[in-house]
């Protein structure tokens, strides 16, 4: 550990590296990303994100459980429904129930029934807390890491009331969605304050709390590569203008610890979700046709980022995929990819939004296929962050006076985050329970040929939409 803080906080000369020293890179913060047209203090700011999130999450603490899931990871779970004892975090710790490893989320459930009991809407509004915090954090990185307050609080917003979270906050048995990603967020705050003053504690609590959050959710393996990101914009300990391999590999090998720890995770999850039969092998599904779901869905994920309509608990997944439809998602794809490669020196936010979200979602896009879902709203709740950055930064960078746009995008800015805490509200609305899984949707789901049943009737069909 000693050596890695060594290479890192190491401040080669200018003619032994053609570059200026990776310490002075971060403290060095262009103009461009610190001024911001917000008048507002950050605090102020925070208080308005609670306020917002709590209005679009108003009905959760009056719901019910609903039966999938939440009768297997909470009031049917003997271990669980005990509150918490020593056996019960024995048993966390041991068991794959579930086909999961997640042990941190296995004693939050229990300690919400020690305190609350069986009461559903307690333990809703335990995962509601848990996504204020995710949201405050989020704009406290953000901010801390590029000093654009407005641009930050955009970001947040965007996350905190978009209805395609709905399903990750609202659904108890989804508690290790928002379990995780604090873990997430506090371990970006610590990696922020480790690159602003290197020190093996500072390390040490990146390390921590990485594990930690890997014991709540494996999705987090991809949070090394989101530092590398984060390396690149905002934090500038590379540059783009003139690429600096060894400042490159310093940076990557700095992250090994962090990379032999998700390696390990990543082992330990596969392993446990094939004992439990969650994992299906190539006969059930294809690996043409998983790869073709999933160039799909990384198009799908978006279109429903922008007009979230129809959201559902199952997208069954399909029996076939027309070739035109994968070739026309990976020529997009592919499109994307490269205008956001070749964004890298004139507007590195493109890049790191873009690749943040393709690269967070690999874990479940379903080549490894876990579970019968084409698709899911809960896997979105990371990923899409990397497009908020892109729409908060990107309509700041239109073309014009910023004096005579300043106006208008608050204008746009305030109307999207309340039709979408409204579209939120309503969303949330399908998960009143106690319910089946086939009444919480807002579309009929069709015929799953993996499934090989109908997922819809005539009763799951609903008037509503988001």
């Amino acid at each position: 550990m000693q050596s890695i803080l060594e290479i890192n906080t190491s401040k080669p000369s200018d003619t032994q590296t053609g570059s200026p020293p990776v310490t002075a890179q971060r403290e060095q913060v262009p103009t461009a990303v610190t001024s911001d047209t917000t008048r507002m203090r950050p605090g102020w700011i925070a208080i308005v994100l609670l306020a917002v999130t709590m209005m679009a999450y108003s009905a959760v603490g009056s719901f019910g459980f609903v039966n999938f899931d939440d009768p297997d990871y909470v009031y049917r779970n003997l271990q669980v429904a005990q509150g918490l004892t020593w056996s019960g975090v024995q048993w966390a710790f041991t068991t794959g129930h579930a086909s999961n490893w997640h042990p941190l989320t296995w004693i939050s459930h229990m300690l919400d029934v020690q305190v609350f009991g069986l009461h559903p809407g307690a333990h809703h509004v335990i995962n509601l807390l848990l996504h204020l915090a995710n949201t405050l954090l989020l704009f406290g990185v953000l901010q801390r890491s590029t000093g654009a307050t407005g641009r930050s609080a955009l970001v947040a917003a965007l996350f905190a009331v978009h209805p395609l979270h709905v399903e990750s906050v609202v659904w108890i048995a989804e508690r290790k969605d928002v379990l995780s990603t604090l873990f997430f967020m506090l371990t970006l705050w610590a990696y922020v304050s480790y690159t602003h003053s290197p020190a093996l504690r500072r390390y040490l609590a990146v390390f921590v709390l990485l594990a930690l959050g890997l014991m709540a959710k494996p999705m987090l393996v991809t949070l090394p590569f989101v530092l590398l990101l984060l390396d690149l914009w905002p934090l500038k300990r590379v540059g783009v203008d003139a690429w600096d391999r060894a400042t490159a590999t310093r940076l990557v090998v700095e992250k090994i610890p962090l990379f032999a720890l998700v390696a390990i995770s990543s082992i330990v999850t596969f392993l446990v979700q094939r004992e439990g039969g969650a994992v299906i092998n190539l006969e059930g599904i294809s690996l043409a046709l998983r790869l073709s779901n999933a160039l799909l869905s990384y198009i799908a994920y978006i279109g429903n980022m922008v007009w979230p309509s129809g959201l559902a608990i199952l997208y069954p997944y399909p029996g076939s995929i027309p070739m035109w439809k994968s070739a026309a998602a990976l020529a997009l794809l592919l499109a994307a990819s490269a205008a956001a490669i070749m964004a890298v020196r004139r507007r590195p936010y493109v890049t790191v939004g873009w690749f943040w979200y393709v690269g967070t979602l690999v874990p479940v896009i379903g080549i490894v296929q876990v579970g019968t879902q084409a698709m899911a709203d809960r896997y979105t709740y990371i990923p899409l962050i990397g497009l908020f950055l892109l729409i908060a930064w990107g309509g700041y960078d239109l073309p014009g006076r910023e004096s005579s746009r300043r106006v208008p995008l608050a204008a746009v800015c305030v109307m999207m985050v309340a039709t979408l805490g409204v579209a939120t509200w309503n969303q949330s609305r399908y998960w009143a329970g106690p319910k089946r899984p086939s009444h919480i949707t807002g579309r009929p789901c069709g015929y799953s040929p993996i499934l090989r049943r109908p997922t819809t009737t005539s009763a799951m069909r609903s008037p509503r939409r988001v």
